[in-house]
């Protein structure tokens, strides 16, 4: 039985088409992936990400819990902002990414989808020696993103009767405001790899949002499926669970130590990824360019030019911002430098592909 999130009637009711994801019942399109990718590259469009994990984390250890579940310093993020972290395995393995939100008296910890149970069981497994509650708060609150270049002024807009100073918030901010007379949470966070807001509010709003969103600028919103979410984050080059990462990939070879702090102190899977980037990685994650005629999918395996198979294609697919078939793979490192060669095997043909500079598309955060 898959999951549908409160707006499933409203999906529906606009025509979209439904597909399963991570055990839920979800949009992948309205009127047209290209259509909605261009909206929001242009314009605006906006997601229904309710699907997504929320847990909130509170208690006087929260912070210190916290600590010890994800790579990144939770001490470092100030009181308002968010910000972006993996829960990592003791062996370095990635169990998901995340995002922590600090809020006034507790944490707010955004899961992907089709990780929730599993990550709801790893976060309650290591809660011993910890005053801390966790509070499932999926089911109740409902979460919409609103991205695009023209979301901010939009959002701002008297149609929406926003309390909160839009334009100020700043990247990876967070506020408490009211839409639509309704009271809300606001980040400008997102994973389009433009500026934009998530918005958080009480599942029983959630067409009243949708709709109310919809008609900002006089219907300048397009509604956005999980089509165009794929080839937005995709250009960006931002990691999608189960593709570019997972429980048998490390963040140094996602090309995520960024978000490692190993000098934080101590965190589960610290000891090994201080050897991990000790000792270098055998693999590495690439974007590349289609040289020969053909285009990458995810799960394509590729070859050296000598034919020896080497790695896999973990996304793929043709550009609809740059015009051109582009992907990312896993590949031995004396292969991940830019101008690098190798085969992507099509259809059982091999097809030249070439190492090029990430990420694919400059993201226009607000900063």
């Amino acid at each position: 039985m898959l999951k549908r999130t409160p707006l499933y009637n409203a999906h529906l009711a606009m025509g979209a088409r439904m597909v399963e994801f991570g055990g839920w019942e979800m949009p992948v399109q309205y009127r047209g992936i290209i259509e909605e990718h261009h909206a929001v590259r242009n314009r605006a469009g906006l997601f229904d990400i309710s699907h997504m994990g929320r847990f909130m984390v509170r208690g006087a250890h929260a912070e210190a819990f916290l600590q010890q579940m994800v790579t990144c310093d939770v001490r470092a993020i100030p009181l308002g902002h968010a910000s972006y972290g993996l829960l990592c395995r003791p062996d370095g393995g990635i169990v998901d990414d995340v995002f922590l939100y600090h809020l006034p008296d507790e944490f707010m910890v955004v899961v992907n989808a089709a990780n929730r149970q599993k990550d709801w069981d790893w976060l309650q497994q290591h809660t011993a020696g910890f005053e801390v509650e966790i509070e499932d708060r999926s089911e109740r609150w409902a979460m919409l993103a609103l991205q695009g270049p023209q979301a901010e002024q939009l959002l701002a807009g008297a149609e929406s009767s926003t309390t909160a100073d839009i334009g100020s918030l700043p990247f990876h901010g967070v506020a408490m405001t009211t839409i639509f007379g309704q009271n809300a949470l606001i980040a400008r966070t997102g994973y389009t790899g433009e500026d934009g807001f998530e918005i958080f509010f009480e599942a029983v709003h959630a067409e009243q949002f949708w709709h109310g969103l919809l008609a900002l600028g006089g219907n300048a919103v397009q509604a956005c499926g999980l089509g165009a979410r794929d080839s937005l984050r995709f250009e960006a080059c931002l990691a999608l669970y189960g593709h570019e990462i997972d429980e048998t990939t490390n963040p140094y070879e996602a090309r995520l130590g960024w978000v490692v702090k190993l000098d934080k102190g101590d965190f589960i899977g610290r000891e090994a990824l201080q050897a991990i980037k000790q000792n270098g990685v055998s693999r590495r994650l690439v974007g590349f360019e289609m040289v020969g005629k053909g285009i990458a999918r995810a799960g394509y395996p590729v070859h050296r030019p000598d034919g020896e198979p080497v790695g896999f294609v973990t996304s793929g697919m043709p550009s609809p911002t740059l015009g051109r078939p582009l992907g990312m793979a896993y590949v031995p490192t004396d292969l991940s430098s830019e101008g690098s060669e190798f085969d992507v095997i099509v259809r059982e043909r091999p097809v030249r592909a070439r190492v090029v500079k990430m990420p694919f598309y400059k993201p226009r955060y607000k900063r």
